[in-house]
């Protein structure tokens, strides 16, 4: 376990284990990098979302208590918004923050927590995202292959 997980945390990710979704990755760039792919907007445009969808509209206040809001399109003319606020931003090595997406009525959905740790490697950086509580484990699938389809593209930028 890492400094970051405390018993607490390991604890709630058993007991939610079913809709706690877990991601490692490991990027070919530093930690410095990979965090601000997170946090600078122009950055985050170019790997965010899924493959095959684009970020036109990135709004970000990349700090403690800041919020962020983000489009993501496809080229059919589906656009989806998701936004949330920063609970912690400590450069280089950990993210927290929440997730929430607008509903059809404008209002703002079910909100999870991502925290983001980085990890300075010999390969790189080891990425591990944890995102909870989610409303049911097909949700927690669902942006599991979401999150994947994204880092392949951040992958692509680090290439």
């Amino acid at each position: 376990m890492s400094d970051h997980m405390n018993a607490a945390q390991a604890e709630s990710e058993g007991r939610n284990g079913d809709r706690t979704l877990v991601v490692e990755r490991v990027f070919r760039a530093t930690p410095e990098k990979v965090f601000a792919a997170w946090t600078d907007p122009i950055q985050l445009a170019k790997w965010w979302g899924p493959e095959g969808m684009f970020a036109p509209d990135v709004e970000m206040d990349a700090r403690t208590g800041g919020a962020w809001r983000t489009v993501m399109a496809n080229d059919d003319g589906m656009r989806v918004t998701v936004s949330g606020r920063y609970r912690e931003v400590s450069p280089p090595d950990r993210l927290v923050m929440t997730w929430g997406w607008q509903q059809e009525d404008g209002t703002r959905g079910h909100e999870t927590e991502i925290v983001l740790t980085l990890e300075d490697v010999p390969e790189g950086t080891r990425l591990r995202l944890v995102q909870s509580v989610f409303e049911t484990a097909d949700d927690r699938n669902r942006h599991g292959m979401g999150w994947n389809s994204s880092f392949n593209d951040l992958e692509r930028v680090f290439a």
